[in-house]
C-alpha cells in the first residue's frame, strides 16, 4: 500500500504526525508526504517538522501565499504532476485549508481515493473559507476519519453513506499527548507568572481596522488584571502595523514553535483565539478558552469542554474573564477517543482494506 499524505499549513502537520508514525509501525506501508507550502518559513514551517520527528517532505510545492484562488489553482497544478508520477493508493489530507480541498480535487478527478482526516466538523457559516474546504473535500473523499460524534452525525445529514464514516478521534490531541511531557521542562524565559495567552489570524478579527482596534482595546483592558502573552501570526503584525494600532502594553513574540506554545498554552490561565485547533488543545489541557469568533466548526469543546464563544463582545469578554480571574473557570472533561491512539485508528483502518 502506499499512502501520500498532504500538509500545508502548521495545524495539518501535527495531526500528520502521528499517522505518519503509526503507518509506518504497521510495515509494508510506503509513505510520501507532499508540502505544499502553504504555510513556510523556519517558524512557521520549519521547525514543525524537526519537533513533531515527521519526515523531511519527499516534495515541496512551494506554492506560499495568495489570494485563495491562486493559491487553490497554484497547489492543483503544482500536486497533479506529482500523483500521475507516484500514482498512490490513497491521498490523505488533513483539516480544512486550501491545502486540503485543493489535493482532494485533484486525487478525486484522476481516481485515486482519498482520505479526509478531521471530517465531519461544521460551522454553517458560509462566509468562512474554511467551511467552503470542509464540505468540498468531505464530498470528495472515500474515507472520512471523524473526531467526535457531532461530525458523524454532520455527515450522516449530508447523505454520506455510514459506511465511508469512521470516528477515530482527535489525531491533533496524539502529538500533544506524545509532547506535553517535553513542553513541560519549557524555560518559562521570562514570561509573566499569570497571564492570558492570545492568538489572533482570521480575516473577520485582523483585516478590518475597526474589528481590530477593538479586540485590541480589549486585550489592553485585560492587563489590568492579567498579562496578556500575544505570539503574532506574520498576517495580524502586518495588519497591526498597517492600521496604525497601538499594543505596548501586550507581551508580543513572534510565532512560536509548537512545544514552546504547548507549553506557554498548558500554563496559561486563559487562552483567547479565534483558533479552531486550539479550542480543542484547550479542552484537553482543562485551560479556558474565550473564542473570538461567532461560531465554531467544533462544538464538543462548548458543550462538554472548557470552550466559550465571546464572538467581538467586548462586555461578554469581560464577563467571561472576570470569571476566570475570580477562579469562577468553566471546568469540562476530554471528549471520548481524545486519547492519543487516533493515528493508530487510522493506520489499522487503512491496513484493513483490500487494495
Amino acid at each position: 500500500m502506499h499512502v501520500l499524505h498532504v500538509v500545508g499549513a502548521r495545524p495539518n502537520f501535527m495531526k500528520a504526525a502521528p499517522v505518519l508514525r503509526a503507518l509506518g509501525n504497521l510495515g509494508q506501508t510506503k509513505q510520501t508526504l507532499v508540502h505544499t507550502g502553504q504555510h513556510y518559513g523556519a517558524n512557521m514551517s520549519d521547525v514543525f517538522f524537526s519537533q513533531l520527528e515527521m519526515p523531511l517532505p519527499d516534495v515541496n510545492l512551494g506554492v506560499g501565499s495568495g489570494s485563495h484562488a491562486w493559491q487553490t489553482a497554484e497547489i492543483m497544478s503544482r500536486f497533479e504532476p506529482v500523483l500521475l508520477e507516484r500514482r498512490p493508493d490513497f491521498v490523505l489530507v488533513y483539516g480544512d485549508v486550501n491545502s486540503t480541498m485543493a489535493a482532494a480535487l485533484v486525487a478525486a478527478k484522476l481516481g485515486i481515493r482519498v482520505g479526509h482526516v478531521e471530517a465531519g466538523l461544521r460551522s454553517f457559516d458560509w462566509t468562512m473559507p474554511e467551511e467552503i474546504n470542509r464540505v468540498v473535500t468531505d464530498r470528495l473523499a472515500d474515507l472520512l476519519f471523524t473526531p467526535s460524534e457531532d461530525a458523524d452525525a454532520n455527515l450522516e445529514s449530508e447523505g454520506v453513506r455510514p459506511e465511508k464514516i469512521h470516528r477515530v478521534g482527535n489525531v491533533m490531541i496524539d502529538s500533544l499527548v506524545r509532547l506535553l511531557p517535553v513542553a513541560a521542562k519549557v524555560p518559562k524565559n521570562g514570561f509573566p507568572e499569570r497571564y492570558a495567552l492570545v492568538t489572533l489570524h482570521r480575516p473577520s478579527n485582523v483585516d478590518g481596522s475597526e474589528s481590530l482596534k477593538n479586540i485590541l482595546q480589549s486585550l489592553v483592558e485585560i492587563t489590568e488584571s492579567l498579562d496578556v502573552v500575544f505570539p503574532v501570526h506574520p498576517r495580524t503584525r502586518q495588519r497591526i502595523a498597517e492600521f496604525g494600532h497601538h499594543a505596548e502594553k501586550l507581551h508580543l513574540s513572534e510565532p512560536l514553535p509548537y512545544i514552546e506554545f504547548l507549553a506557554l498554552e498548558s500554563r496559561a490561565e486563559v487562552v483567547i483565539t479565534d483558533s479552531g485547533g486550539i479550542q480543542e488543545e484547550t479542552t484537553f489541557l482543562g485551560v479556558p478558552c474565550l473564542t473570538i469568533r461567532s461560531n465554531t466548526e467544533r462544538p464538543v469543546t462548548v458543550s462538554i469542554g472548557t470552550n466559550v464563544i465571546v464572538g467581538q463582545d467586548r462586555e461578554k469578554l469581560r464577563v467571561e474573564l472576570a470569571k476566570v480571574v475570580s477562579g469562577n473557570r468553566k471546568t469540562g472533561t476530554v471528549p471520548p477517543l481524545w486519547d492519543g491512539h487516533a493515528g493508530e485508528r487510522i493506520a489499522a483502518t487503512l491496513g484493513s482494506i483490500e487494495h
